[in-house]
């Protein structure tokens, strides 16, 4: 085991963004000098996000204000890989009811997809993404087209949403309020299913990436079912603790304390069979030992 840059080790950066690179309106510190090291080096950045609330012009806006250099371009979300996904199983202008933002609505109007917030014989599928203002009418709709048995698409189903409040409901908690009307479990498009993790590399044209995020659940979980190696840093949701617990499908690559472990402190963790050792290990050279049982 042993404290890496990675920068040179791989040839993108496919960065999670909800505490990840910012809490809430609040970047994390060390972002902004992570992002532009990778750009210097020539190193491809995607922003990965299972948030389908904002378009990638949006992203990349917001980004930019709080001082991380985006482009449009890098920015992929979970909208844009539940759109595919719909377009890959529906005939063009087939009805699509959208739970979600105006950002996911032009996603699926942009794969030749006619869409609707009604409920309706018309109703082919359903498609759901985290949207702050969804309310009980919106869920109604959507459980009765779901119930007649359109195809359901989540965005992603994450529990909760980092800010700098702390963890609020995210778009999983919503899907868990259809999923126990309807009974029906949704087709998932963002992390930890492989369509998000597929359509940033595609996007970045990469052939090595490192996959950095927050949660084990979900950045780390969709980095080992894609085959691509992962860094876990602990400033969004994932603990020490958790990382202690983790099973072998939520297991990173690498630790770090936040997204400068690309350029200063990446501790690689060793595939020994005693993952609690090494783990412990891990922990010790960040001076984390402390915060497991």
């Amino acid at each position: 085991m042993a404290v890496m840059s990675l920068l040179d080790d791989y040839d993108a950066l496919l960065f999670d963004l909800d505490g990840t690179i910012y809490r809430g309106e609040e970047p994390v510190p060390g972002a902004d000098r992570a992002v532009d090291a990778a750009h210097d080096n020539g190193t491809k950045v995607r922003f990965v996000t299972n948030n389908a609330s904002r378009g990638p012009d949006e992203v990349a806006g917001h980004l930019t204000e709080i001082g991380i250099r985006a482009t449009p371009e890098e920015v992929s979300t979970s909208a844009q890989a539940a759109a595919a996904v719909l377009a890959d199983k529906l005939p063009s202008g087939t009805t699509v009811l959208v739970v979600g933002s105006e950002a996911l609505v032009h996603e699926v109007e942009l794969k030749g997809l006619t869409t609707t917030r009604k409920h309706s014989d018309a109703v082919q599928a359903v498609v759901q993404g985290l949207n702050k203002d969804t309310s009980w009418r919106d869920l109604a709709e959507a459980c009765l087209s779901i119930r007649a048995g359109a195809l359901w698409v989540a965005c992603n189903v994450d529990p909760t949403l980092p800010t700098e409040r702390g963890a609020l409901p995210g778009n999983g908690s919503l899907v868990a309020a259809l999923r126990t009307a309807t009974s029906t479990d949704p087709l998932v498009a963002g992390k930890p299913a492989i369509p998000l993790m597929d359509e940033a590399q595609r996007s970045a044209d990469a052939r090595k990436p490192l996959v950095i995020g927050d949660r084990l659940d979900t950045d780390v979980a969709g980095a080992v079912a894609a085959g691509l190696d992962s860094l876990l840093v602990f400033t969004g949701v994932s603990t020490p603790q958790d990382l202690l617990d983790a099973p072998e499908d939520m297991r990173p690559t690498y630790i770090g304390h936040d997204v400068t472990a690309v350029i200063e402190e990446g501790v690689r963790l060793d595939d020994a069979k005693d993952w609690p050792d090494a783990v412990r290990d891990a922990l010790a050279r960040l001076g984390l030992e402390h915060e497991v049982a």
